[in-house]
This record gives structure tokens, C-alpha cells and sequence, in this order.
């Protein structure tokens, strides 16, 4: 079996929505399609699909083996295109859109060297909560926050997005400490409105935390509901009450005291992060010369 085409052929099934559909962009007959899948269940020893006379269904590490396929194909593409764009120059306007806190912490401090390197790439950068389509809203590359759905779109995996649990001295000093996640009922917790459809928005009533007993969930609730990092920040940081903020906007006012970190023993759960493109955008030089920066920043090695 050659596995590459196999891979290739159970990423068209997925998308296509049907062996038939996939076996006609595949240019192969149907049968030859549900012979790739049977040799690739079987080397994998595990069920992709849940197929009927009807429909498929994928399996839930069907699910999980798709997006792998993806980032693996991926990067047998981007490699065989390495050797013939090496010597292309990088130029033009490059659109990234990434979300608001990542882009403002992380994302734009670290452009200026990424533009010193590539003075002929223009970057139009758009930071949102939200997910705008790659390619209805022309963008080159971004950075995708919380699990993905299916796409034909390349997925390369980033370090997870983590979070600090904390709260302002004075807060402390006013209303004590929390020792335990079910302390943190009788406390003050300023939540974070995330958008509709957001794979965390019932972060919003409840709080999940990681600890020596494994994960667990806590109901909280506080004066305020907001969706802005930054004005949430700034409310804590006031002593308005306790707050789950990514460590990237919380880390120096850790560092200089104006924030304390709560309950070391129980970690706010992380948020994987991936970086997303459409594959046959990638031979532009301007978004290869990107992709390479920003996995040597925030890749997962």
C-alpha cells in the first residue's frame, strides 16, 4: 500500500462526504477508493468511518487521524516545493489574522524582526476573536485558537495557548485567598465573554481546572461579564476580582507583584493553538518565508 495515497485518498473521502464523490476527484473507480480506506483501517488496526448505504460518519479517531493526515501531507508538499522556491525573493503583502490577545502580546513585538528580514513583504495584519475565512477574506495565513474543524486547509500545531489563574493584592488582602477550586464560589471571578461559537464559551458560567484529582469544573460568578482581554486586565488589576487571562498578558504584572497567581496545584486547561494556510498558497515565497518564523517561535518541537 502506499500510504501517502491512501492518506490522500481518506482526506478526499472526508471531504467529499462520500467514496463516490472522492473516487471522481481522485480520478479512480470506487471501489479502488474503498480499497485505499480498507488497507489504511487496517494497518492502523483502528475504524475511520462509519459508513451505511447512506452515510458516513467519521469515527472519533477518524476525526483526530484526518487533521494528523492533513499536517503530514502538508508537509511532504511543502518539502518537494522547497528545493525549486529556495531562491525565490519574498515580496508583496502578506495578510495574517490572528486572535486579539495573542496578536497583540506575542504576534506584533515579533514582526518588526520578521519584516527587518523580509523588507519587501508588506504585512496587513487583522486581530480578531472571531474566525474569518481564509480564503472569502483573502488571508494568507492565521492563527487559529481551540480545536479545528475539518477543512482542506493546513494545520501546523503551535505551542498550547495557557492561561494563570489570579487576582490583585488588594482583592486578596479584602477577601483572602482561595486554596481550593470550590473556594473559588464565594469569590468574585470576572469571566471573559467568548464569541458565539467559541469551543470555550461555557468558560463563561464555569471555570476547568487541572489538579491532583485530574480535571474539574467549578461554577463561578463575579460583577462582570466582558468581552476584552485588555479591560479585564485592567479591572483586575484595580481589585475587581479574580480572573482566568492568558499568561501572555498577565506574565510581567506577575513578574512586578501587581498580580498574584492562585492555587499552583490546579492549572487552568490550555488551548491548543495551530497555525492554518491553504496548501497550494504555499508556494508564495512571502507566506513560506512566515510560516518558517513563526514555528521556529511558537512551534511545538
Amino acid at each position: 500500500m502506499d500510504l501517502f495515497q491512501a492518506m490522500t485518498v481518506y482526506v478526499k473521502v472526508v471531504e467529499a462526504g462520500s467514496m463516490t464523490a472522492a473516487a471522481l476527484q481522485c480520478e479512480m473507480s470506487t471501489t479502488m477508493v474503498g480499497n485505499h480506506l480498507k488497507a489504511l483501517e487496517q494497518r492502523l488496526g483502528v475504524r475511520l468511518l462509519n459508513r451505511t448505504t447512506r452515510r458516513q460518519r467519521l469515527t472519533e479517531f477518524g476525526a483526530a487521524y484526518y487533521q494528523r493526515c492533513l499536517e503530514v501531507l502538508g508537509l511532504v508538499a511543502d518539502s518537494e516545493r522547497l528545493a525549486e522556491q529556495a531562491l525565490d525573493e519574498p515580496s508583496g503583502t502578506l495578510r495574517i489574522t490572528a486572535p486579539l490577545t495573542f496578536g497583540t502580546e506575542r504576534l506584533a513585538p515579533a514582526l518588526s524582526e520578521f519584516s527587518l528580514h523580509n523588507p519587501r513583504v508588506k504585512l496587513d495584519v487583522v486581530l480578531t476573536n472571531r474566525r474569518p475565512d481564509l480564503l472569502d477574506n483573502g488571508f494568507d495565513v492565521a492563527f487559529r485558537l481551540g480545536a479545528l474543524e475539518p477543512s482542506s486547509l493546513i494545520a501546523r500545531p503551535l505551542i498550547d495557548y495557557t492561561l494563570t489563574m489570579c487576582a490583585a493584592p488588594q482583592y486578596l488582602a479584602r477577601r483572602g485567598v482561595p486554596e481550593h477550586p470550590a473556594d473559588l464560589q464565594h469569590h468574585d471571578c470576572l469571566s471573559f465573554a467568548y464569541p458565539a461559537g467559541d469551543d470555550w464559551q461555557s468558560v463563561e458560567k464555569q471555570w476547568r481546572l487541572s489538579g491532583p484529582e485530574g480535571d474539574v469544573a467549578v461554577a463561578v460568578s463575579g460583577p462582570m461579564l466582558i468581552n476584552s482581554s485588555a479591560a479585564m486586565h485592567q479591572a483586575a488589576r484595580t481589585g475587581m476580582g479574580i480572573v482566568m487571562m492568558p499568561d501572555a498578558l498577565v506574565e510581567q504584572d506577575l513578574k512586578d507583584g501587581n498580580l498574584q497567581a492562585l492555587m499552583p496545584d490546579y492549572q487552568p486547561l490550555s488551548r491548543p493553538m495551530h497555525l492554518v494556510y491553504a496548501q497550494d498558497r504555499y508556494r508564495l515565497p512571502k507566506l513560506r518565508r512566515f510560516v518558517d518564523f513563526a514555528m521556529q517561535l511558537w512551534g511545538r518541537h
